[in-house]
């Protein structure tokens, strides 16, 4: 199957994610912050799939962050863990530990996906 990476560049929906829905995996979407530039890419096998479109569109590394999407439990979550958060000395972890880089990547997501998500969004 061809991987679908697309830049949000519009208000998505649970109904428009549908078309992520196993593709590849059926449970989650991953997808990339661009916290500077405040867009998000969304799709691929790996955050680096969708890291690699947003450098093409004129992000830099330093500003992208990874993080998993599950739309289709009861209340809406994100998981804030990806390889490509890995950045010594800053973040040595897969999971986003500095808190303000959390919070924006909850905000530029909740900005371009309309979803019922969970009241502690952490």
């Amino acid at each position: 199957m061809e991987q679908f990476i697309l830049i949000l560049e519009r208000m998505y929906t649970l109904e428009d994610l549908q078309i992520f829905k196993d593709n590849p995996y059926d449970t989650m979407i991953k997808y990339t912050v661009d916290t500077k530039r405040k867009v998000i890419a969304i799709g691929g096998e790996m955050h680096a799939d969708s890291e690699e479109v947003l450098l093409k569109n004129g992000s830099n590394s330093k500003d992208i962050w990874g993080a998993n999407l599950l739309p289709w439990q009861e209340k809406a979550s994100i998981e804030y863990i990806s390889l490509i958060n890995i950045r010594p000395p800053i973040n040595k972890k897969m999971e986003i530990e500095i808190p303000e880089i959390r919070e924006i990547v909850k905000q530029i997501t909740i900005q371009w996906i309309k979803l019922d998500y969970e009241d502690a969004l952490s």
